[in-house]
Formats: C-alpha cells, sequence, structure tokens
C-alpha cells in the first residue's frame, strides 16, 4: 500500500508541474480576473506539491533524501516569490520569477524516480 501511495504522490506531482508550466500563457493578460485566477492556482497547486514532496521525501532513502529536500526548499523560496510577484501584479516581474520556479521544478521532476 506504501508503494502505491508513494507512486500516486509523484504522479501528482508530476501532474502540477505540467500543469503549473502551461501557466505561462496566462501571464500576458493582465486583467483583475487572470490575476486572481493564477494566484488561487498557484496556491492550490503549491498546497498539493508540498503535501506529495513531504511524502515522497518521508518515503526516499537516505541518500536520496537530503537531495530531494534541497530541491524541493528551493522550489517552494521559488514558489513564494512567484506568489508575492502575481500579488504585485508585474507581468515582467511575475514572468522573471515563473521562469525561476519552473526550472526548479524541472529539477524536482528529474529527481524523481
Amino acid at each position: 500500500m506504501e508503494d502505491m501511495d508513494y507512486k500516486g504522490s509523484v504522479l501528482r506531482i508530476k501532474k502540477c508541474a505540467c500543469d503549473l508550466l502551461s501557466l505561462e500563457e496566462d501571464m500576458v493578460d493582465d486583467s483583475e480576473d487572470s490575476w486572481e485566477l493564477m494566484g488561487r492556482d498557484l496556491r492550490l497547486k503549491s498546497t498539493f506539491l508540498y503535501c506529495d514532496l513531504n511524502h515522497v521525501i518521508s518515503s526516499a532513502r537516505d541518500e536520496h533524501k537530503k537531495t530531494l529536500t534541497d530541491l524541493a526548499n528551493k522550489l517552494f523560496d521559488f514558489m513564494e516569490e512567484l506568489d508575492q510577484a502575481v500579488k504585485s501584479r508585474s507581468i515582467p516581474l511575475t514572468q522573471v520569477r515563473y521562469n525561476d520556479a519552473a526550472l526548479a521544478l524541472q529539477e524536482v521532476v528529474m529527481s524523481l524516480h
């Protein structure tokens, strides 16, 4: 059962990654509704990522645990900066923060087995 939970967490992480990586197209719309929707989507996906990464890290072997923890911490630092950029409603700043978060997210996904 534990293996199924682990695999489910990995699949949800990959799904969230795909969803977040598809947000780039939404960053050119400067409407009030678009900013609100993007902010809510980021916070929701971040919550799922946090829960699933926590599960994956706690289930990982010791030699992989530190790497995953470091990558997850880096990702969530960038996600927090992205959330702040979205709240500021600055398209250029949001795009820069998004690129940082996207690279960190890709690193996390590549590190999952």
